[in-house]
């Protein structure tokens, strides 16, 4: 049976769990969908494919185009100072999603119900699919705004499970993992528009006057050929041949149209070569930014109180399951070892069963089809027969 346990901030050896969803058959009490009409629902499901059909089951939008909105409170707020935030959790997009968002919010203190896209949260991570858009979000909240990542590293597109894990770390640094694999990692202050920027143009600083900043000139040695003006652009056309009923009397005397000449080369230019003098693109010198104020927090939030989902989906099917929030690495890899690790062989096996299982479907109904067509058109040749033969014999009884 499928176990659920829900932190009351359980430390195990220096590590802190301070939430953890599996999704059990009492999800509803502690999951609270938004109180907006028109809103799509979360079912419990471990859908069409699985590893195991009780471990693997998890809360999946079972609406199309529908906004959804649920969230969970975690039972202790609290503040990541001086430690890592570990942020985890799995998305099956088992509807081949074509648009539609997978990503988790990390939310302060708000009334459930309330929630909706202008609900303030901390930091927002996950996928995000739609038409050519395939990326993971990570999204910071600082100062009144919301920071857009400058990465867009690749979204998983295919209809398994996958877990998706960002670490953010008190000396201001991160990570992104996808399946236990590091597919990004940097700098907060560099990788997302956080502060000022250290340095600026100055703008006392001028271009030199005898700066050069043209990369190539006219090659000197380079000459014009002495026939090169000698050739026209325009030539009588060689295949043109005078009309038979030319009068030139009448129509004065004939000339061939002009075509454009094929040895024309159009106005003569010189070769480039490189300046010599050429010093490059002038820019001023940088100095230090006026504005620029340091922050050794940028990491940190205090009263980390909720998760949820604020999403939009076109087609219906994501499933989203075992989340957890902790200050341990090896807690969360821990955790996907013992959930979607111990499952994703025999979901892959699974859907492979189900797509062979639909091909053969499919092959049977093309098969079908086709006997029904062939068998149609030879009944079909068989009445143009009768009706021959009918036609016939009428002719013959009207002789």
């Amino acid at each position: 049976m499928k176990t659920f346990l829900l932190s009351l901030v359980v430390s195990l050896a220096f590590a802190t769990v301070h939430y953890k969803e599996t999704f059990d058959s009492s999800w509803g009490s502690r999951w609270i969908h938004a109180d907006r009409s028109g809103l799509g629902k979360f079912e419990l499901t471990a859908g069409k494919w699985y590893g195991d059909k009780e471990a693997d089951k998890g809360i999946q939008t079972s609406q199309d185009a529908k906004f959804y909105a649920i969230a969970s409170k975690i039972p202790t707020p609290f503040s990541n100072e001086g430690k890592p935030l570990v942020i985890q959790y799995t998305v099956k997009h088992e509807q081949n999603i074509d648009c539609g968002g997978g990503y988790l919010k990390v939310l302060p203190d708000f009334e459930l119900k309330g929630f909706e896209g202008e609900t303030k949260y901390y930091v927002m991570f996950g996928p995000d699919i739609c038409g050519a858009t395939k990326k993971i979000h990570f999204i910071f909240h600082y100062k009144g705004q919301n920071l857009l990542w400058k990465k867009e590293p690749r979204a998983e597109t295919d209809q398994l499970t996958h877990v998706y894990t960002a670490v953010i770390n008190p000396d201001n640094t991160y990570e992104v993992l996808v399946d236990n694999v590091k597919r990004e990692s940097g700098k907060l202050e560099e990788d997302w528009d956080f502060l000022k920027p250290k340095t600026i143009p100055d703008p006392n600083d001028k271009k030199p006057s005898d700066w050069v900043d043209e990369a190539e000139i006219d090659d000197p040695e380079d000459k014009k050929p002495a026939d090169w003006d000698s050739i026209p652009e325009t030539i009588p056309d060689p295949d043109a041949t005078q009309p038979e009923d030319w009068d030139e009397e009448e129509d004065g005397k004939w000339e061939p149209p002009t075509i454009s000449n094929p040895k024309f080369k159009g106005k003569w230019k010189p070769k480039r070569i490189p300046n010599p003098k050429y010093k490059g693109v002038w820019k001023a010198r940088e100095i230090p930014n006026p504005d620029y104020v340091s922050d050794d927090k940028l990491y940190k939030y205090d009263g980390i109180a909720a998760v949820g989902f604020d999403l939009w989906q076109v087609k219906s099917g994501t499933i989203f399951d075992n989340i957890i929030i902790t200050d341990s690495v090896q807690e969360a890899k821990d955790f996907y070892e013992s959930t979607t690790g111990k499952t994703k062989d025999a979901e892959k096996k699974n859907f492979d069963k189900v797509e062979e299982d639909k091909r053969k479907a499919e092959e049977e109904e093309r098969k079908k089809r086709e006997a029904e067509d062939k068998s149609k058109a030879q009944e079909d040749e068989e009445d143009d027969e009768e009706e021959e033969d009918d036609s016939a014999s009428n002719k013959k009884d009207e002789l």
